[in-house]
Formats: structure tokens, C-alpha cells, sequence
């Protein structure tokens, strides 16, 4: 018997792996199957963005005459619609893991104490033990308020009742740019905070695309600290360390992850508490494995569900090391756009170029914005070496560009490709300017 402890993306594809290569495997989750991927981070901004798109898109379509009204949102018809379609995807994961031989116990809490595994009180043999607890919003301890009514973080914006005439977010990454949009184009007014930079990883140009044209509007504070949420009953306001106070009804907490490694004790762990792993997903103690977010970053389902099978591969004797190179990373941002990004800046030549027009991008161009993309080449080799694009299906583009970047594709490769049109990819065009540069410079005299 094979014990799995957690069911989001990497224990669940874990679990079915293990199960298809003829293990008897049990997966214990404490709530619901699909983990905070389909109940409370992913598939929550997904759903809330659609109806973000629709009113963006209605407003672009007002702007230039075509309709004459910007439909209001319900919010709390959005929020309950959304729980029902979460609800039914959940039974689609579940019976989609027990099809695949997977026992799923409900309602229970696992647990390691060393090399001893726990279902509740109860002390159960297994062969191995496969943990991915996830992890749950941080809360700052050093900011007074935070605990004042009106303050949520992604896991508690269910309690929200309806929308805030003013909301501040806390925080610089992804899904403060997220929820920012989001919320902005339902209606309220939107401060960012965050003692930092806004998204300080992304790429200048990405960045600066993101600024101009997905946060228009959203009133952004960086390398600006908190000193504390104000209010009574619930909160009021946000006071800055500068001074300022910023008025919200409503303060989103999108400072970051911790892993939720309680239950497991006897493992070697970081200060955070993750627990360490190594490339075979291997922990400090013999025959206990660990995936997913529960030690520590890049916490992408992608590197999750890669996570939990290299775990199982390991677990059923075919050594396998996770390789963390091609994960692409997205944003979900206004209109139809993505911002998706994959491979790193290792000083290659950089091009970038405005999209063209397309599919969810045409009405755009009226307000001078049809998307962007950007690629890094190796001037030596003609290797791409990463990609970028803010577009309508970046996503599913940049997915496919980080295969073949893995296999060693090269600007050339991109030559004699014909892909559809009409489309609003520039990256294969980037590409094939980009060899026609390098062939030029290679056909010119030394010197």
C-alpha cells in the first residue's frame, strides 16, 4: 500500500500514476479533490477573469459606438455560479482518479511522524508515502490590522458579500496583478501596495506592457511599505509608511505562500517549512516522498503535477530527477490576454515586436495595443533560448515554444513555417526575422 497525502495537482497525478503502474494506492484528503489549484487560486482567477474579459471587452466595443451599455456585475451571483461549476469539476476529478485505480478517502487527515504514517489517530502500514500537503496564504506578522474584518487573502475572498467601492491589494506578484484587473474592471477602485517592485521578475518590456495596458488605471505604490490596515468594526483604511492613507473598504492580503507542512514531523525542512527534497523528490527519511507546493516555490501546478510523477516513478524503481527547465509561467490579464514567459535572460540577443491583430485582439488596435512578443537567441548557435508573449492564447503558444526550446529548436527551424491566420502569435515571425539576421551577419566579411 502506497499512501498519498494530499489530492491537488501533485498528489492527485501522483496517486494515478502509481495506480497505473500496478500499485494499490490510497489517497487521503482532508477537503475537497483538486486541492486550492480548482477550489481557490487557479480556476477561482479563470472564472472571476471571464466575466472581467466580458465587461473590458463590452467596454472597448461602447468606446467605439458598436453597443451602447456596459452590462453591471452581480457579484454574488458570480461567486455562487462559480462554486457549482468548481463543485462539478471536482466530481470529474474524482471519478477521473478512481477510474485510474486510486482508493480517495474524504474527511481524514494523514500525517508523518518520522519513518510512522498516521490516518487520523490510527497508525497504518505503508510501503511508501508520497506527501503534498500544498500550502496556504501568508499572513505578514508585521502589520497591525490584518486581522480586522475585511481583510482576505485568495482563500477567504469567498467571504467577500459583494463587491468594495475602494480595495487595496498588498503585495507585488502575479496574482495581486490578477486580482488588481479583476476587480477593477467589476467596478471598484484598485490600489496596489507593495514594498517592492510590481512584478519584479517579469521581463522590462513584459512589464512595462502589463503597466500601460492591463493595469491602466489601478493606482500602483511601490517600494512603498504598509505600517498598518486601519479600522473599527472592519477595516477603513490603509496607512502607508509614507504617510499616506489610502481608503478601502476591502483589503486583499497577496503576500506570498507558505508551505503547510505541519503534519509533518521527523522530515528535514527549511526555515519556511518545506520540506527538503531532492531530485527524485526524495525527503531526509527513507520511503517518504514529497511534491508539489509543500517544498516551497516556484509553487506552479505545472512543476507540481511534474512533481508528483517523478515522486511516483521513483516510488515504483524507475529513477527519474525533476528538471525544472521549460515550466512556462502565465498571467491571466484583461480582454482576451495572456502574459505567458518561459526559458531566462542569459544575455542573448533580445527582439520584440507588437503583435499582429487577430482573434480577441482586432478591436484593440483603436486604442493602439494589438499585444507584444519577444524572444531571446543565442547569436551563436541560433538556439531560442526564451519567449515571451502578452496575447490572446499565449498561453497554449508558449507551451508548445518551451517543447521544442527543450529539444534545441533553433530561429531557422522556424523558416518554412506556416501557421494559421488569422492569428495574433508574433513569435513565429520574431523567429524567422531573427534568422534572416543571422544569416545576413554571417554572409558579411570579417571585420
Amino acid at each position: 500500500m502506497i499512501i498519498v497525502i494530499g489530492g491537488g495537482p501533485a498528489g492527485r497525478i501522483g496517486a494515478m500514476r502509481l495506480a497505473e503502474g500496478g500499485s494499490e494506492v490510497r489517497l487521503i484528503e482532508r477537503r475537497k479533490i483538486g486541492g486550492q489549484c480548482l477550489h481557490d487560486r487557479c480556476m477561482m482567477v479563470c472564472a472571476l477573469n471571464d466575466v472581467a474579459r466580458l465587461l473590458d471587452c463590452a467596454r472597448v466595443m461602447r468606446d467605439l459606438g458598436i453597443v451602447d451599455t456596459v452590462p453591471a456585475v452581480s457579484y454574488p451571483t458570480v461567486k455562487r455560479r462559480m462554486r457549482e461549476i468548481q463543485e462539478k469539476l471536482g466530481l470529474v476529478l474524482d471519478a477521473e482518479t478512481r477510474r485510474a485505480g486510486v482508493e480517495v478517502v474524504y474527511g481524514a487527515e494523514g500525517r508523518v511522524s518520522g519513518d510512522r504514517v498516521y490516518i487520523d489517530d490510527e497508525e497504518v502500514r505503508a510501503d511508501a508515502v508520497l506527501a503534498a500537503t500544498g500550502s496556504r496564504a501568508a499572513i505578514p506578522d508585521d502589520i497591525p490590522g490584518v486581522d480586522l474584518a475585511g481583510v482576505y487573502t485568495y482563500q477567504t475572498l469567498h467571504a467577500m458579500g459583494d463587491l468594495p467601492r475602494r480595495m487595496a491589494i498588498i503585495g507585488g506578484g502575479v496574482v495581486a496583478a490578477e486580482f488588481a484587473h479583476i476587480f477593477q474592471s467589476f467596478g471598484s477602485e484598485v490600489d496596489i501596495v507593495t514594498r517592492r517592485g510590481l512584478l519584479p521578475l517579469l521581463d522590462a518590456k513584459m512589464r512595462s506592457a502589463v503597466m500601460r495596458h492591463d493595469l491602466a488605471g489601478v493606482s500602483i505604490h511601490e517600494e512603498t511599505a504598509v505600517a498598518s490596515i486601519e479600522g473599527g468594526a472592519r477595516v477603513r483604511s490603509v496607512l502607508l509608511g509614507s504617510g499616506e492613507e489610502i481608503e478601502a473598504d476591502a483589503v486583499l492580503l497577496a503576500t506570498g505562500l507558505v508551505p503547510r507542512s505541519e503534519s509533518l514531523q521527523g522530515l528535514s525542512k527549511r526555515p519556511d517549512g518545506a520540506v527538503i527534497v531532492d531530485r527524485h523528490m526524495r525527503t531526509s527519511v527513507a520511503r517518504i516522498y514529497a511534491a508539489g507546493d509543500v517544498i516551497g516555490p516556484p509553487y506552479l501546478t505545472p512543476a507540481a503535477r511534474r512533481e508528483g510523477v517523478v515522486a511516483a516513478e521513483n516510488i515504483l524503481g524507475h529513477p527519474t530527477v525533476m528538471d525544472y527547465a521549460g515550466i512556462p509561467q502565465t498571467m491571466n490579464l484583461r480582454y482576451d490576454y495572456a502574459i505567458a514567459t518561459i526559458g531566462t535572460d542569459d544575455g542573448s540577443v533580445s527582439l520584440s515586436a507588437p503583435a499582429p491583430a487577430g482573434p480577441g485582439s482586432f478591436w484593440d488596435v483603436a486604442r493602439g495595443w494589438s499585444g507584444v512578443a519577444q524572444i531571446r537567441v543565442n547569436p551563436e548557435t541560433g538556439r531560442l533560448v526564451s519567449a515571451a508573449a502578452g496575447v490572446p492564447g499565449a498561453p497554449a503558444i508558449i507551451s508548445y515554444i518551451g517543447y521544442l526550446m527543450k529539444r534545441g529548436v533553433t530561429v531557422s527551424d522556424f523558416e518554412d513555417l506556416v501557421e494559421v491566420h488569422p492569428s495574433t502569435d508574433g513569435i513565429y515571425g520574431l523567429a524567422r526575422y531573427a534568422a534572416g539576421l543571422l544569416r545576413k551577419k554571417k554572409s558579411e566579411p570579417p571585420g
